[in-house]
């Protein structure tokens, strides 16, 4: 799976958590081109996490031999990974929010609320979206929590 060459240390530790909580992840599967702005999917019922490698790379204006000046694309992949992975510690949680993040609303960054209003349409879920969205960035809140609700 080409997507783990974009990963840091803490992801790879996310990824070890996601299969051992029975899950699988798989890489640019036909729902990724439902729209080439999405960079990743929980399908809930499957169990399995989608990371849309293409779609990120595109989005991150990928260059191949850039030697990591590929910070765009490292970024949307490491955040698709972390939020998907939010979603399935939700489906853990009686598919509900942890809410291991409080006052959610003042700690979403701005720039998110476009892409958090995409996602709305898509699961009908503010909350949950919300709380993936924060967590996209705290890679170590996400392993804590994958541990404390999916192991």
């Amino acid at each position: 799976m080409e997507f783990i060459l974009f990963l840091n240390k803490l992801d790879k530790e996310i990824i070890e958590l996601i299969n051992k909580s029975n899950h699988s992840i798989e890489e640019n599967t036909a729902l990724c081109q439902i729209d080439k702005r999405f960079v990743g999917f929980y399908k809930k019922r499957e169990k399995t996490i989608v990371i849309c490698t293409q779609n990120a790379k595109k989005l991150g204006n990928y260059r191949e031999g850039r030697n990591n000046d590929n910070h765009k694309t490292n970024l949307y992949i490491r955040r698709a990974l972390r939020h998907e992975a939010t979603h399935l510690v939700q489906s853990c949680n009686n598919n509900k929010p942890t809410g291991v993040i409080k006052n959610i609303e003042d700690k979403i960054h701005e720039g998110k609320v476009k892409a958090l209003k995409s996602s709305v349409k898509i699961s009908g879920n503010l909350d949950k979206e919300l709380e993936a969205y924060v967590m996209e960035d705290k890679p170590r809140k996400v392993k804590e929590i994958l541990k404390r609700y999916c192991l």
